[in-house]
């Protein structure tokens, strides 16, 4: 999966289940988020494309609209934040808005920090970020004063963070990576699960999943539970027709997704190195007990989950993912899956239940080439759409998924095109548009997709008919140096949107857009001398808008910024 400069070689959205106190909110955002729901199916294994579920299936995971409790705000990783009262595109200017706020912790900030309004602690309510560190700590702050309220290491007794594995990917440490997800409703008062890596005094290297107390920080539901798994295969490490998970050789960087009951984990390599294959866990979310195992190479090698950070997605039945480089077999069964069952470099539709499987696919009719030249699907995020009409007014259920060939991919979920050799046999491909891959995710607001390429400047491509238009509505003016930007936006319901987006470099910036026109560009951190920069860039981190404020992971904090005094 990872490239020379990216790494060395190597929803419908689905609606949160809310009470009846929280329906009007849901009726503000109906206009332009109709059901936010879609087709998925349970899908049972290789077999032909799944029935479509109904619209609107419900999620695990109650919340406020005002809480950000997964990456990019939902499961189906759309980064719209509808329920922004404060930012408007008239006051999101270098006069009135600015860095207002530095979170200080003890390592770099990979991990899209995370927001639960009206939180209990103490009996008193608070406004709390989360934010995880590559030192495998988890803090939560007091998001009015930003005071620190809590600080928990998730490393055992005598254990350190580990190397980096001889990669320079994710350096000098690795700790938490992979953004944690949220839910109010487990545990005495919420939890947070988050999976840390550590080695141990004798250099044996642990993956475990924790699931943290919101208001205290410690440990709940008998966690944590360390990672282990085994699949049956003949394909890397494996012993007698097993394959076996070793954890010192993989990374858990794409955002935790909590679906159904489970806690979902995917699985990356240390820049390509080493024996590997492409690994997808499940976790009870009540007890932290492992509930299914997928190997998606298990005959093969390679074919990680690593997205850049980006987590599956999710309708709120299926998962959706694009795989790394990998083994793909191009000889096919009767159904039209891999006949050895390896699905290296896809984009991937996974039933949940009864347990993981395959349940349709996309390949690339180059994907064997492609795989074999590092330009692979897999350095890109899925993001499900939500129910779309065509022209004839059937409706559609849509997601999208773009790789390092710099080709913008949209599959239909219900039969999501498999693999031919001649053609790709999908709803709708858009060539030469981007400039470069994209090493990120992109963004879905008021009908339009928006994409932060590599190089490239930021594009809106609005949707007609359930179709993305073949060229940008807007861009932004400036372009995005590696690895481009992923954006986030905020809005009130179906108003003052705004897109958010970070630019790495050794001195980065926070970007605001207008969400109708990319060319007007509110605000960035630069335009106001030293006031509001914030240090180096962090790479793929992902803005996150809450509360009146956008929080900015760094190489040694967040930045905070809102409204100036």
């Amino acid at each position: 999966m990872p490239c020379p400069i990216h790494r060395p070689s190597a929803p419908a959205r689905a609606t949160a289940r809310r009470s009846t106190f929280f329906a009007t909110v849901a009726c503000l955002v109906a206009a332009f988020c109709a059901s936010c729901g879609g087709g998925g199916g349970n899908g049972g294994g290789s077999g032909s494309a799944a029935t479509p579920a109904p619209s609107a299936p419900a999620n695990t995971t109650v919340s406020s609209p005002t809480d950000v409790l997964m990456y990019h705000n939902d499961a189906a990783r759309t980064g719209q934040y509808l329920a922004e009262t404060t930012l408007t595109p008239a006051n999101v200017n270098p006069t009135h808005f600015g860095k207002v706020a530095f979170l200080s912790v003890d390592g770099k900030v990979d991990a899209q920090p995370l927001y639960v309004s009206s939180l209990s602690i103490g009996g008193k309510p608070h406004n709390v970020v989360y934010v995880a560190t590559e030192h495998a700590s988890v803090y939560a702050f007091d998001a009015d004063t930003n005071t620190p309220l809590w600080q928990r290491s998730l490393l055992g007794s005598g254990e350190t963070t580990s190397d980096n594995r001889n990669c320079q990917q994710i350096t000098p440490e690795i700790g938490i990576t992979a953004t944690p997800v949220i839910d109010r409703t487990r545990g005495a008062n919420g939890v947070l699960y988050a999976v840390a890596m550590s080695k141990d005094a004798s250099g044996a290297v642990h993956q475990r999943l924790h699931a943290l107390d919101l208001t205290t920080g410690a440990e709940a539901l008998g966690g944590p539970t360390t990672i282990a798994a085994t699949y049956p295969g003949t394909g890397a490490n494996s012993n007698n027709g097993v394959t076996v998970f070793d954890p010192q050789q993989y990374a858990e960087r794409q955002a935790l997704a909590l679906v159904g009951g489970n806690v979902y984990l995917g699985w990356t390599s240390h820049c390509d190195q080493g024996v590997y294959g492409g690994w997808v866990m499940a976790y009870s979310a009540d007890t932290l007990a492992q509930t299914s195992v997928l190997n998606l190479t298990p005959n093969g090698s390679e074919g990680s989950v690593w997205m850049s950070g980006a987590g599956m997605a999710s309708d709120g039945t299926s998962l959706y993912l694009l795989d790394a480089n990998g083994t793909f077999d191009s000889t096919l069964n009767a159904q039209g899956f891999p006949s050895s069952g390896d699905y290296g470099n896809t984009f991937l539709k996974l039933a949940t239940a009864p347990g993981l499987a395959v349940a349709d696919y996309f390949a690339t009719f180059d994907t064997v080439a492609l795989s074999s030249q590092d330009q692979d699907l897999g350095s890109g995020g899925a993001l499900v759409l939500p129910d779309l009409a065509d022209a004839s007014g059937a409706v559609r259920h849509l997601a999208v998924g773009i790789g390092k060939d710099a080709k913008i991919y949209v599959v239909n979920r219900d039969a999501m095109g498999k693999f031919n050799s001649s053609a790709n046999l999908i709803w709708q491909e858009i060539d030469g548009q981007l400039a470069a891959g994209v090493f990120g995710m992109p963004a879905f607001y008021g009908n339009t997709v928006y994409i932060g390429a590599l190089g490239d400047h930021l594009k809106a491509f609005p949707i007609t008919a359930a179709r993305l238009s073949g060229t940008p509505a807007s861009q932004s003016a400036g372009t995005f140096q590696y690895p481009g930007a992923t954006p986030s936006i905020s809005a009130n319901g179906s108003g003052n949107a705004i897109v958010w987006a970070a630019e790495n470099g050794s001195v980065a910036a926070l970007h605001a857009f207008d969400a109708g026109n990319l060319g007007v560009e509110l605000y960035n951190s630069n335009q106001a001398g030293s006031r509001d920069t914030f240090g180096a860039g962090n790479k793929f981190i992902t803005p996150m808008i809450a509360h009146g404020h956008v929080y900015v992971g760094t190489t040694n904090g967040v930045a905070v910024f809102g409204l100036l005094p």
